[in-house]
C-alpha cells in the first residue's frame, strides 16, 4: 500500500468505526426507548382495562346477590343465577362464564359447547392451564389473569385480560374478560414507529458518513497532487543542482588540468626538444636543460596527484579516515597557513566506506568554506565516537555568518550537500554561528567500530 493510500485509509477507518459505534448506541438506545414507551402504553391501557372489569364484575354481582341473600338457596335459585348472567354483556365480545372451583363449565354464553365440560387441564396455546389459572387468580390472587382466548367475533385466538371472583356460598367463580387486540397494536405501533426512527436515523448517519469519507478523500487527493507537485519540483531542483555540481567539478578539473598539467607539461616538452638540440649540438647545456625539464616532470607527477587526491584520497581506502583527515588537515595549514588543531579519538577504527567518505566530505567542504568565507585565523577538527555512533565537529573562530539566511540562498549550497549528506545515512546535523565562533557538528550511526588488528 502507498503511503499516500495508508494515510487515506488511517482517515477514513477511524471515522467509519466511529460512525458504526454511533449507529450501534443509537439502535440500542431507541430500541431500549422504544420497549419502555411500549411498557408504560401497555401498562396505561392494562390499568384502564382493569379498572373497567371490576366495574364490569361489579355490575354482574349486583345482579345474583339478591338472588344470594334470599331465603332459598336451591338448583332453581342458582339456574335463574346463571340465566340471569348470561343476558348480561358489553360491546361485541364482552360476556361473563361462571366455573365450580373444579374446573367445570357452568356458564358460556358465546361458546355453549363448553358448558358442563370439566376444564381443569384445559390449557391455552402458550401452555397456561387457563382455568386453573382463573380459578387459582379467584381463591388466592388478586382476581387478573391474562392468557390467550378464542375470540367469538373472528374465531381467532388472542390474548385477553380477565377478572374473576369466587363465589364462596355456591362455591363458583365468576368473571369477565378483555381481549388484547388494542394492546397489541398500540406496542406494534410504538414499536413500528421506533424502527421507522431507527431507519431515518441510519439513513442520516450514513449520509454524514458518505459525505465525511468524501471530504476525506477529496481532501487526501488534493493533499497527495499538492505533494506529488512538490516533490516533483524538489526532484527538478535537485536534478538541477546535481547536473551544476557536477558541471562545476568537471569545470574545475579542467582548468586545473588545462592551467596547471597541461602548460606544465608544455613547458617540459620544449625543454625536453631544446635539449635534444643541444645535446646533438655538442653544447654542455643539454644535460643542465635535461635535469630542468626532468625536475618539472616531477612536479607535474605531483600535481597530477594532488588532484587525484583530491577527487578520492587514497590513504581514506589504505589507512582509513582518520589518516585522511589528517592529511586533509595539514595541506589545508600549508596551503591557508592557519593553525589547525585535528584531534582524533577514534584512532585506527574502520568504518564503513559510505560513512568514511560522507565524513571525508563533510571536512573537505567546512575547510573550504572557511578558506573562502571565514577569514579564521585557528581551526579545530574533532573526530570521536559517542553515544550514537561518530561525531565530527569543525570550528573556526573567523567572522561568522547568519545560518537562517545562508542556507536559504544559493551561497548556501555547501551547506545543504553537508545536510544532505547526513539525512541520507540517517544522521543529525547542527550548525551554530557568531563573531569569532562557527561550529558544525555531525552525528552519524554506525554499526560497532572495528578496529584494525596490530
Amino acid at each position: 500500500m502507498q503511503l499516500k493510500h495508508k494515510i487515506v485509509a488511517l482517515s477514513i477507518l477511524p471515522l467509519l468505526l466511529a460512525m458504526a459505534l454511533i449507529c450501534a448506541l443509537v439502535i440500542v438506545q431507541n430500541q431500549r426507548l422504544g420497549e419502555d414507551q411500549a411498557w408504560l402504553i401497555e401498562n396505561a391501557i392494562l390499568s384502564s382495562k382493569r379498572a373497567e372489569l371490576k366495574n364490569y364484575v361489579a355490575m354482574a354481582l349486583s345482579v345474583i346477590t339478591p338472588l344470594q341473600a334470599g331465603a332459598s338457596d336451591d338448583a332453581q335459585t342458582r339456574r335463574q343465577a346463571l340465566e340471569a348472567l348470561a343476558k348480561l354483556g358489553f360491546g361485541r365480545d364482552g360476556y361473563f362464564f361462571v366455573y365450580d372451583i373444579r374446573g367445570r363449565n357452568l356458564m358460556h354464553p358465546r361458546q355453549t359447547e363448553l358448558v358442563g365440560r370439566d376444564l381443569w387441564n384445559l390449557t391455552d396455546p402458550h401452555g397456561l392451564p387457563a382455568v386453573r389459572a382463573l380459578i387459582e387468580s379467584a381463591t388466592h390472587g388478586d382476581g387478573f389473569q391474562r392468557y390467550a382466548w378464542r375470540k367469538p367475533s373472528t374465531g381467532q385466538v388472542t390474548d385477553k385480560l380477565a377478572y374473576v371472583v369466587a363465589l364462596e356460598p355456591w362455591g363458583w367463580m365468576l368473571g369477565t374478560g378483555i381481549y388484547l387486540e388494542d394492546v397489541e397494536q398500540a406496542t406494534r405501533q410504538v414499536r413500528d414507529e421506533v424502527a421507522g426512527g431507527i431507519r431515518s436515523t441510519m439513513i442520516a448517519i450514513a449520509t454524514i458518513a458518505l459525505v465525511a469519507v468524501l471530504l476525506v478523500f477529496a481532501g487526501g487527493l488534493t493533499l497527495s497532487v499538492r505533494e506529488h507537485r512538490l516533490a516533483d519540483s524538489k526532484l527538478q531542483s535537485l536534478n538541477r543542482r546535481i547536473v551544476h555540481l557536477q558541471e562545476e567539478e568537471r569545470s574545475r578539473v579542467s582548468r586545473e588540468l588545462h592551467d596547471g598539467i597541461s602548460q606544465l607539461l608544455v613547458s617540459i616538452k620544449f625543454q625536453f626538444e631544446l635539449a635534444g638540440h643541444q645535446l646533438e649540438a655538442g653544447h654542455s647545456d643539454g644535460l643542465a636543460i635535461l635535469g630542468q625539464a626532468t625536475e618539472r616532470l616531477g612536479g607535474a607527477i605531483g600535481e597530477i596527484r594532488r588532484i587525484s587526491h583530491d577527487l578520492r584520497p587514497s590513504l581514506l581506502d589504505t589507512l582509513g579516515l582518520p589518516a585522511a583527515i589528517g592529511q586533509l588537515a595539514t595541506e589545508f595549514e600549508q596551503r591557508c597557513n592557519l593553525s589547525v588543531v585535528y584531534r582524533n579519538s577514534l584512532h585506527d577504527a574502520r568504518l564503513l566506506d559510505e560513512v568514511a567518505v560522507a565524513l571525508f566530505r563533510i571536512v573537505q567542504e567546512a575547510l573550504t568554506n572557511i578558506e573562502r568565507h571565514a577569514r579564521a585565523s585557528s581551526v579545530l577538527i574533532d573526530l570521536e565516537p559517542c553515544v550514537d555512533g561518530v561525531q565530527l565537529r569543525v570550528r573556526d573562530d573567523g567572522i561568522g555568518f547568519d545560518p537562517w539566511t545562508i542556507e536559504r540562498t544559493q551561497e548556501g549550497i555547501g551547506l545543504r550537500n553537508i545536510r544532505e549528506r547526513v539525512e541520507h545515512l540517517g544522521g543529525r546535523f547542527s550548525l551554530s554561528s557568531s563573531i569569532g565562533h562557527t561550529e558544525i557538528c555531525v552525528i552519524l550511526p554506525v554499526p560497532p567500530i572495528r578496529r584494525v588488528a596490530a
